[in-house]
Parts: C-alpha cells; structure tokens; sequence
C-alpha cells in the first residue's frame, strides 16, 4: 500500500495560507480522484480541495478552524486497493516515524495560527481551543488556569472539553508555566463594555464578516479618503441598452446589464490616468502594467466579495459581458476560485443596486482608488440647443471616485472620474455589440 500526502494546493499569488472550514470525508471513507475532501476559506474566498488520487482516508492532521499553510500536508490517503479504517488506524500507530512527522507538521502549523483573542497570554492557544473558550464565555485567566495534557503543556481539544464539563464541580489546576517566564504585559486597551439586556439578542459575525470588518478598518487607517463627485447623463446608454438588449440575449444568450458598459468606460479612463492604477509599498509607488478591474457583489448573507475581471481593457463589450455575468453568478453560489478574487488594481462598486444615489466607498487595500455607480433616475434637465435651452427629461446618475489622497491629488481624481462620465456621455448609440 502507498500512502499518498494530500497537500494545500497554491492558491494564488498573494495566498499563504488558509483555514479549514470543514472535512466533508472522515477516516476510512473511500476517496475517487477529484472528488472533495475538505473546505477551506482563505480571507477573500472559499474553496474545496479535491484528492489527486483514488484511494482510503486514513489521517486527517487538522481540526476544523485550524490554519494551515500552502504546502503543508493536510490529510494521508492511502491508495492501490481498499483498506479498513482499523488497519490504516494500528498501521499509522506502528510506525513511531509517521507519527513524529505528523506532531512536527501539526506543531508547525498551529504556530502560525492567528492569534486575535487572548493574545495577552504568553501561553498557546489552538484556534479550535479559542473557539471552544469564547462560545463557553471562559475568560483569559481562567483559560490560564486549565491544565494542559498536550505538547509543552499546552490546551487540547480533550482538555477543553473536559473543563467545561467538569466546570463549576471542581477548583481548576494551575497549568505549568515555564519558571522563566516573563512578567504577563499589561492588557491593551479595549473599547468601553456595552450594556445587554434580556431583550437583546447577540449575534456572533461570520467568518467573512470579521475579515471585512478588519479589512475596512486597516483601508480607512492606511489611506488619506477623498472624495470627488461628477453626474453623468446616461440617457443614450439607456437607450441603447433598451434597443439591444433582446437581441444581445438571442445572439450572444447572456443578459447584457448596465455594468459591462461602465467597466468599459473605466478601463479606457484608466489607460488615460495610469497614475491611478497604482498601489503604495513605503515610500515608492508600484505601477501596474495589467488593468484588473475588480467588481464588488452582494451576497446572499449580506456580505460583499470582490472578483476580478482581469485584464479588463482586453475585452470587447460582449467579452466584458460574459465576464460580469458569470463573476457574479458564481460569486453568489460560493464558486468563485481563490485567483478570481486576487490581482485586483481598481475596484467599482454599484451602490445605485440599492437604490442609493451617492456612494463614499472605501479603498480595497492595496489599490489607490475606488468608484461607486449612484442609481440611473429620471430626471428635468436644462437641454442645450442650436434653437435654445429647454427641459426635458434625462437619465442621470452620480458617480463618487474614493482615491488615497497620499498619492492621488484632487486634479488627478477629479479628471480621472471626469474622463469616465465623459466616455459615458459620449456613447454610440449606433454602435453594434
């Protein structure tokens, strides 16, 4: 029998590291080749890792919220015919070499777990132990208090669990410490407690809401937002689109939405502003060579993720149109791969969805520049003619550039959002598709 290492595969370019969410395959299940076993969410997407090969699970060397970096083994499969669960469980525990390697590779990668909560202890916490801690309400110095039976004393899964059944019945055991261990640092200061009454209900944030909620936060602290604000009538847009849209449809059997057009518009502005399709490292400015347009999309849980249209001032109208639709489509039925979401130089955001008229979006950290489409209304407006000015009715809309006032000026980004409204306006009305 061959035992086969089923590794994190690479993910992409900026993607280290990952979390496992869920093994959809336990010990002893038969496994085909490319079949799922595991889920794992890297912080913009999640995915599943299939097996390489046909084979039996015999080791699975994670636990659900452990993070696990590109590379590392992650499960043995053994293959070349059917095994029993209790064989491949006496083999693995025969051999004393098999399992040094797996405590060395599972040590490894809890050390480079995230370390959030209780980060004042100097003791190690496995993210599944500080999962259990929080859901129990255990706090930072009883959680010290509990004896730890693992490696160099520290909290398993077994030892946890223990505690909160036995907790309340019994005092709890001071856990070994190092007798050299520096004095604990003083706590870091938190916001100020909020009161819960017996109406309240407490919600936990999701995975992904955490990560928004860090990645926000880090992009408002980084960069200098400023905001500049153009409307744009888009009344032959409108038209246009309501001339073609059928035959768009029959022809090319895709929908054809407002969006493709406005990225269009976009990726020529960007060809005429390079200087905005840049990213700061330091003191230097980064200057990409490749328009990767990314497109925000709503979730059905209310979250936002961002795929990228890469490459985006390749693309015709129709191929722009073919990219959204599919983008969004897999973006909302969690199908997206982890190199979609990466790469991204400019983001645009259509807050009009909504209704909303304006938009201040903030920054995807690390591009400089960020655009929100306001809502296409109806509205008066003064027309100019040969004849005179009357009013007529038009479809207008606003559109907001957000950009890093650290390296975009105000005439930059304001002639830079110009440019687009101007591409909008100037639309061909008898252009084909």
């Amino acid at each position: 029998m061959a035992r086969f290492e089923l590794k994190l595969p690479k993910m992409g370019e900026s993607v280290a590291e990952a979390t496992i969410t869920n093994w959809l395959k336990e010990v002893g299940d038969t496994i085909e080749e490319d079949e799922a076993v595991l889920e794992i969410a890297t912080d913009k997407v999640d995915s599943e890792v299939p097996s390489e090969v046909d084979g039996v699970l015999v080791e699975k060397l994670f636990e659900p919220d452990d993070v696990v970096q590109v590379g590392q083994t992650i499960a043995i499969i053994e293959t070349e015919g059917e095994v029993e669960q209790s064989e491949a469980t006496t083999s693995t525990k025969e051999s004393s070499a098999n399992v040094a390697a797996v405590e060395e590779t599972v040590s490894q990668a809890k050390a480079t777990a995230s370390n959030d909560d209780y980060s004042d202890s100097e003791r190690f916490y496995s993210p599944l132990v500080k999962n259990i801690a929080k859901e129990e309400n255990i706090g930072l110095d009883e959680l010290e208090n509990v004896k730890g039976t693992g490696k160099d004393g520290r909290v398993t899964k077994d030892d946890i669990l223990a505690y909160v059944k036995n907790r309340g019945q019994q005092q709890p055991q001071a856990a070994s410490k190092p007798a050299s261990a520096p004095q604990k640092a003083a706590p870091k200061p938190t916001a100020a407690p909020i009161s819960v009454n017996g109406e309240d209900e407490i919600i936990e944030m999701t995975r992904m809401g955490k990560m928004i909620s860090h990645h926000m936060v880090n992009s408002v602290q980084t960069s200098a937002h400023v905001q500049s604000f153009i409307e744009v009538d888009v009344t032959k847009i409108w038209n246009w689109r309501n001339k073609v849209k059928n035959e768009f449809a029959k022809r090319e059997g895709e929908k054809l939405t407002f969006t493709p057009i406005f990225m269009e518009a976009v990726a020529k502005a960007i060809k005429d502003f390079p200087l905005i399709n840049i990213s700061v490292d330091g003191d230097k400015i980064i200057k990409r060579k490749n328009i990767n347009l990314g497109m925000a999309a709503a979730l059905p849980d209310g979250n936002l993720i961002v795929p990228v249209i890469h490459n985006a001032d390749q693309l015709n109208l129709v191929g722009l149109a073919k990219k959204v639709n599919d983008l969004a489509n897999r973006a909302r039925g969690g199908k997206l791969k982890p190199d979609e979401t990466q790469g991204g130089t400019y983001t645009v955001t259509n807050v009009g969805t909504f209704g909303s008229v304006l938009g201040t979006p903030i920054i995807n950290q690390p591009q400089v520049g960020i655009l929100a489409l306001g809502a296409i209304r109806k509205v008066p407006a003064v027309i100019e003619t040969p004849e005179g000015d009357f009013i007529g009715i038009r479809h207008k809309m606003f559109l907001s550039h957000s950009y890093d006032h650290r390296v975009v000026n105000g005439a930059l980004g304001g002639q830079f959002v110009q440019r687009v409204a101007q591409y909008l306006e100037a639309f061909d009305e008898d252009r084909d598709f």
